[in-house]
């Protein structure tokens, strides 16, 4: 009977647990976060942060959610239990995107009008090293191994490649122009680079650091140019990549083995970034100029939902 007992509690908690899934979306224009209870699919909170909140990503145990508040020159970080903001990182100016080494400590920062990338420490607060790049830096990804910290120079057209171990710049990879984002596979062993004005995403072999294949895209019906892909995300197996694709209002499902196009979704307008959740069941996208997220079905490949947010939607990140 004890072991009965002991089988239901975890199977509550456990579905506690489940429901306790909550996306974040910054809003740039409204200062402010949108909080999506992911078993409603509807706004259950909002939360006011700095000016311009743009990336987002949560601390390794969720209870620390780092802001890019771009114009208030900060990286902020909000303690996820009281919803208040603990204090401000000391970011560089203008920080756009970042990403968290997976020691759960280190900070790379894109600060894209100073052309440099700031590497602060979480916990003493402390910038312990920047790093000049290419201009108008802005994609930030390090690799499931921590070795590489890898960003992107919209002007420059450049991927940098900094080893984490002496924080020094060791490689540039050329891509197309204005590169935005960029996404490690799962195994480290590929990189996934989007191109806004060339409208296509470069492949990179990262033991080589060379390109391997350069994918481009074609709506029926939507003007060329204005396929500008952003923001990339890649399900858990690796066999499905989404790419944003910015004004055309679409977002192109990938088959990572044929990088063929399967299908393309239409979401709302400008659709940015994209967020997978844990069981890459659904797929969350901010579109900035409807101020909404669409909900995307992934086994069916279907857009299922649209939930308004604030003005400007830009990151997305999930607490489980």
């Amino acid at each position: 009977m004890k072991h009965i007992f002991l089988s239901l509690g975890f199977l509550v908690f456990a579905m506690q647990d489940l429901s306790a899934a909550t996306l974040y979306v910054s809003n740039e224009k409204d200062n402010n976060l949108s909080l999506i209870d992911l078993d409603s699919l509807e706004v259950i909170d909002t939360i006011e942060v700095g000016e311009r909140p743009r990336g987002i990503t949560f601390s390794k145990d969720f209870s620390k959610l780092y802001i890019c508040a771009s114009d208030s020159d900060s990286v902020q970080v909000l303690d996820v239990g009281s919803k208040k903001i603990i204090t401000d990182l000391p970011s560089g100016e203008d920080p756009e995107q970042f990403a968290l080494h997976p020691n759960d400590r280190h900070l790379y920062i894109s600060n894209e009008e100073d052309a440099i990338v700031t590497i602060v420490d979480t916990e003493s607060r402390t910038v312990i090293a920047q790093i000049d790049v290419g201009v108008e830096p802005e994609g930030m990804a390090i690799s499931p191994d921590g070795r590489w910290a890898v960003n992107t120079s919209e002007t420059t057209n450049m991927l940098h490649w900094i080893d984490t171990s002496n924080y020094q710049l060791v490689d540039n990879t050329l891509v197309d122009q204005r590169p935005r984002h960029v996404e490690f596979t799962h195994d480290g062993a590929m990189l996934w680079a989007s191109s806004e004005i060339g409208g296509t995403v470069t492949v990179v072999d990262v033991s080589s650091r060379k390109m391997l294949h350069q994918l481009s895209f074609k709506i029926p019906g939507v003007n060329q140019d204005r396929i500008q892909p952003v923001g990339i995300t890649l399900t858990s197996e690796g066999n499905l990549a989404f790419v944003a694709l910015g004004p055309a209002n679409h977002v192109a499902v990938v088959d990572t083995t044929s990088y063929e196009v399967i299908k393309y979704l239409l979401v709302g307008r400008r659709v940015w970034h994209l967020e997978l959740d844990n069981y890459d069941k659904y797929l969350y996208t901010s579109n900035g100029v409807s101020g909404d997220v669409s909900v995307i079905d992934v086994n069916k490949l279907k857009v299922i939902k649209s939930i308004k947010v604030g003005r400007y939607p830009w990151g997305l990140a999930i607490k489980p």
